[in-house]
């Protein structure tokens, strides 16, 4: 339905991309926080996230651009970055709920039984943990961490700052 205003000259390259955050993107990463992201999940949603800055900064097919060039120019970032940082600024939000908080218990609540044969199957869980043991974290240095938003913050921004390096 904004395909006018992407290609539209009368808008500013900014003020197009202040509506693509605001409406755009919230919309498509409502409820991100909880997904369970695979690979393929992120592909999609990556190349959409791309496609759609071009539409926006009006780079068509004959013109060469990289997709890291796209996203500098646009001011923006990946979209496993945006989706990182929206999970882990929920995981504190929820951490720093009360005890008998219904996500904090669904976020700490472990199924029993035994899982079928074969490989595990990745899991939300399994990512966050993950995620977390890279930086050398765990479940309980993470709910005390929580606590004070600042450090929090800053936890945040260096688990990005992480995942940028370890990426390239």
């Amino acid at each position: 339905m904004l395909n006018l205003v992407w290609k539209s000259q009368q808008y500013k390259l900014n003020t197009k991309l202040k509506l693509y955050r605001s409406c755009v993107l919230s919309t498509l990463l409502y409820g991100s926080e909880c997904w369970r992201m695979i690979e393929s999940d992120l592909c999609k949603l990556s190349s959409f996230h791309t496609k759609s800055l071009r539409k926006i900064a009006r780079i068509f097919w004959p013109r060469y651009i990289s997709n890291e060039d796209l996203l500098e120019q646009c001011q923006q970032e990946t979209m496993e970055t945006i989706i990182i940082r929206r999970r882990w600024r929920w995981i504190g939000h929820v951490l720093r709920k009360e005890q008998d908080a219904i996500p904090r218990v669904a976020v700490q609540w472990r199924p029993e039984g035994h899982r079928k044969r074969g490989r595990p199957k990745t899991t939300w869980r399994r990512t966050v943990e993950a995620e977390a043991a890279a930086m050398g974290q765990s479940w309980g240095t993470l709910r005390m961490l929580a606590q004070d938003r600042e450090q929090w913050k800053e936890f945040v921004a260096a688990l990005i700052a992480y995942g940028k390096k370890g990426s390239k």
